[in-house]
């Protein structure tokens, strides 16, 4: 099938480095964002997520998945604890509360695009914001 070149210029296209991206603080320890939203035209948010100890939280929108790259602990959902190591996988749906024990290097893929007012802590049950790194 031929693509026109205002199709191909329609379609976003995207190459990043994590040395040139910013790092803040997070509910789950210190996250680099790969793809975030100050991107624009792209299907989901990217952050490589350096994990040391994350508090509980979840998300009433957005669906996470966490690709573990190295180290190892346990992810937790609703309660039940997965161990984890690297080339595990973990699908994290809407409305699981989830944390994470032990030191790891998390690919963490969300969609839809993250948002400041999706993070919620089920001991407040009140809309959190994530602490942002100045």
């Amino acid at each position: 099938m031929a693509t026109d070149a205002s199709t191909a210029k329609s379609l976003a296209t995207l190459v990043r480095h994590e040395a040139e991206v910013p790092t803040e603080r997070s509910a789950c320890g210190f996250r680099h964002r790969l793809i975030s939203r100050e991107d624009s035209d792209v299907a989901a948010w990217a952050h490589a997520v350096d994990i040391d100890g994350a508090r509980e939280h979840f998300h009433k929108l957005g669906t996470e998945l966490y690709y573990v790259l190295n180290g190892s602990g346990v992810v937790v959902l609703d309660g039940v604890e997965h161990p984890v190591e690297p080339g595990s996988l973990v699908h994290i749906p809407p409305g699981v509360v989830h944390a994470a024990r032990g030191r790891m290097r998390v690919l963490v893929v969300g969609i839809p695009d993250i948002a400041d007012d999706d993070l919620f802590y089920p001991e407040t049950e009140d809309d959190c914001v994530e602490e942002k790194q100045s």
